[in-house]
Formats: structure tokens, C-alpha cells, sequence
């Protein structure tokens, strides 16, 4: 029989809501439904009840029901009075749960809901780049206090892929042209015929560096 939760006495077992806040827009009928999902990590179940503030404002589907362990239930939520009077105003809902079969308040989750006009569009402003200055030196440092380390940073630009990688490259496509284990036309020796397993590797890895070879 699996044991009651150490938050049973004080019903403050966390309670897992997403999202926790709900925002309505009047000229937009696509948010006045949404959803809201509530989550069971634990090991026994959950009996969830939901109220509101304003519950002549809102419809809740399965505004009471039974959550497994480690699982999730997804609330629907309808705002249908949708008016002027309404926008603005600020109601909650609060999701409280119980253990299954038990009357005794667990955890309980408010969340905000409101009603607004419609949706803003972004005011913010766009982001202002400035040039850092032709040297890119730290303030007080001049050309001729540059030192071998700073000079030896600059002389390695990014303009091709390393020999690192073209080395890695052509091992891979070598790699790919050799002949298949028990392959009984090859003349190559058997230390020279590479497994399917082995085949896949170099393809995997050849497929990576060709990436770093096309972002360089």
C-alpha cells in the first residue's frame, strides 16, 4: 500500500499548472478558449477540483476529476462574457487537489486570469548596434603595446577548415570506399575490410564534418 504524502497534514503539497496565468483578448475568438494543464509527478493519485472567482464568466470542462501518478489532464477553460465591462478586470482560479479517496486538502494552485482589449504589438525598440571602434584594443591600450599574444590571435583568421578536420575527412571517405567484412571479390587484406558497424561510423562522423567544413 503506498504511504500518504508528508505534505498531508499541511496541505501544502506543490500543485504543477501550465500556464499559470490566463490572458483573454476580445478581438481575438481564438484565445477565449484555452488550456490549462495540471501535472501528477507523484506516486499516488490526485482528485483535483477547480473554482474561480467569477464562475458566470467561465465554463471549465471536467472542472473535477482523477489524475494518475506521473501523469497529466489538460482543463479547458472558456471566457463567455466577453464584453467591455469585463476587460481589465482581474478574477482567479484556484485548483485544489485532494488524495484519491480522501477529503483532506492537499495543495491548492491560484491562477490569474484576465481580459484584455486585444493584442499590443511589440513596442520595443529595435536593437541599436554601434562599431566598437577599428582597433577593438581595450580603452588605454594602443597599436604599438599590442603584444606577440594578441597579434598571434589575429593571424589564424576563420577563413578555411583546419587540417584537423580535412585529415578526419578523408580518413571517413577512405573509410566508406574500403570493402564490406566477407566481401569474397575483394583483394585487399582482411585488417582492411571494415564491418557495417564500422562503416556506419565513419558516415556519421564524415556527415559531421562536413558541417564544420560548410560553416567555416
Amino acid at each position: 500500500m503506498q504511504s500518504s504524502p508528508s505534505h498531508q497534514s499541511d496541505g501544502k503539497l506543490p500543485v504543477f499548472v501550465f500556464p499559470t496565468s490566463l490572458i483573454f483578448y476580445s478581438e481575438d475568438s481564438s484565445t477565449h478558449k484555452q488550456v490549462v494543464t495540471l501535472y501528477n509527478p507523484y506516486e499516488f493519485p490526485l482528485k483535483f477540483k477547480v473554482l474561480s472567482t467569477a464562475p458566470r464568466r467561465y465554463t471549465v470542462v471536467d472542472s473535477e476529476g482523477t489524475i494518475r501518478p506521473r501523469c497529466c489532464v489538460d482543463i479547458v477553460v472558456r471566457h463567455i462574457d466577453i464584453c467591455v465591462n469585463n476587460e481589465g478586470v482581474k478574477d482567479k482560479f484556484r485548483i485544489q487537489v485532494t488524495e484519491h479517496g480522501q477529503k483532506k486538502l492537499l495543495g491548492k494552485k491560484d491562477i490569474d486570469s484576465m481580459l484584455l482589449p486585444k493584442r499590443e504589438s511589440s513596442t520595443q525598440p529595435s536593437d541599436n548596434f554601434q562599431s566598437l571602434g577599428g582597433s577593438g584594443l581595450p580603452p588605454g591600450e594602443s597599436a604599438q603595446n599590442v603584444t606577440p599574444q594578441h597579434t598571434a590571435r589575429s593571424r589564424n583568421p576563420g577563413g578555411g577548415p583546419g587540417l584537423i578536420v580535412i585529415f578526419t575527412a578523408v580518413s571517413c571517405i577512405i573509410a566508406l570506399m574500403l570493402p564490406i567484412q566477407g566481401d569474397s571479390e575483394s583483394r585487399l587484406p582482411d585488417y582492411l575490410q571494415l564491418s557495417v558497424h564500422q562503416k556506419l561510423i565513419a558516415a556519421y562522423i564524415l556527415g559531421l564534418v562536413t558541417m564544420v567544413i560548410l560553416h567555416v
